[in-house]
């Protein structure tokens, strides 16, 4: 039986209503979450900074538009963990009420723009891999990096602009309208463009990567059909392929990660929620961070060159660490110290 009535409009539309909201009920519950919110938040941070830095501290990786869609990709992962882990624990663990409507939403909406420009950094990826694969030879003609910029710079701004409707005015207490059961002040038919939003997009990025993988199976055919010899072009086709699998293995982990979220989200504006299924959401939610956590880790397993970048400052750390050990102040503390004993 539900402790709360949600509000349906904005007579009933107040801070006090955001105790609704919070559907965790028992110490262990928070104690979950914030565990897993802060276990999951502080690995994506760490991972995906690591990603930044393994981009852009070479001349080889930094250059490439590819590996342009990726930092794009990590920044908005890094941002979303920060915002969400902050907000959501802020919301849920320590139950704050204290902030106004308008910075709840805006807290909403920087969840938002960086979740959108994570999966709308994934589609980006996805049409550079289908253009590398399907047209190699025009590739560098009609990916250069100028026109990588622009499209991020117009990427960022569309899920910025998306992600502050409901602030600038599409919210169900200024609009008197049916309001969200998972989101406090939000609309009802706001939540449903964004899920088309983000559906629509998971299926352009699914479509992508089915022709990407048809025309790398095809490659892959004739070169073992007509015994191809081995050669840079065949070698950078393959780097290509073996990149188009890697971020295949991402699209599949978001998809895991986000469905649950987005049945629940589907299923809110159909049918009443009860608090359990409210509960099942909010731990659902998690999966988010798990997703931007995952990501860094394909990339290392499976890019050459980013676990090439990987091993060199690791090698690099350890070079350092072991010159500083064989330091002369090292060994004359070492002595000093033997000579007491």
């Amino acid at each position: 039986m539900d402790i709360c009535k949600i509000p349906e409009n904005a007579s009933k539309c107040s801070v006090n209503t955001m105790e609704c909201f919070m559907v965790l009920s028992t110490q262990a519950q928070k104690i979950s979450i914030a565990t897993l919110c802060g276990l999951f938040g502080t690995l994506c941070i760490f991972e995906n900074s690591l990603v930044l830095y393994l981009i852009f501290s070479s001349p080889g990786t930094r250059r490439k538009p590819s590996y342009l869609f990726i930092s794009s990709l990590a920044l908005a992962d890094i941002l979303a963990s920060i915002i969400f882990v902050c907000s959501f624990v802020n919301f849920h663990v320590f139950n704050e009420t204290s902030f106004s409507k308008e910075m709840f939403l805006l807290q909403l909406g920087g969840v938002n723009t960086s979740f959108s420009a994570s999966l709308s950094s994934l589609l980006l990826t996805a049409v550079d891999r289908y253009i590398c694969i399907s047209r190699p030879s025009e590739y560098k003609l009609l990916m250069t990096r100028k026109r990588a910029w622009t499209a991020l710079g117009v990427l960022w701004v569309t899920c910025a602009a998306m992600a502050s409707l409901p602030l600038l005015g599409w919210n169900c207490c200024t609009l008197n309208s049916t309001c969200s059961e998972l989101f406090p002040f939000v609309d009802g038919h706001y939540l449903s463009s964004w899920i088309c939003v983000v559906m629509v997009l998971l299926g352009c990025i699914v479509y992508t990567y089915a022709h990407v993988l048809w025309r790398a199976h095809r490659h892959v055919a004739y070169m073992e059909n007509h015994q191809v010899q081995v050669g840079k072009q065949s070698a950078r086709m393959r780097m290509d392929v073996m990149l188009a699998k890697t971020l295949v293995m991402v699209l599949a982990v978001l998809v895991l990660c986000w469905s649950p979220v987005l049945i629940l989200m589907i299923y809110s504006i159909f049918a009443k929620l009860s608090n359990h299924l409210r509960k099942v959401f909010a731990f659902c939610s998690t999966l988010c961070l798990l997703n931007s956590m995952v990501n860094p880790i394909i990339y290392a397993l499976r890019s050459k060159e980013l676990y090439s970048s990987l091993r060199t400052v690791f090698s690099r750390f350890r070079r350092q660490l072991k010159a500083s050990e064989d330091s002369p102040e090292a060994e004359s503390t070492h002595k000093s110290s033997m000579i007491e004993t």
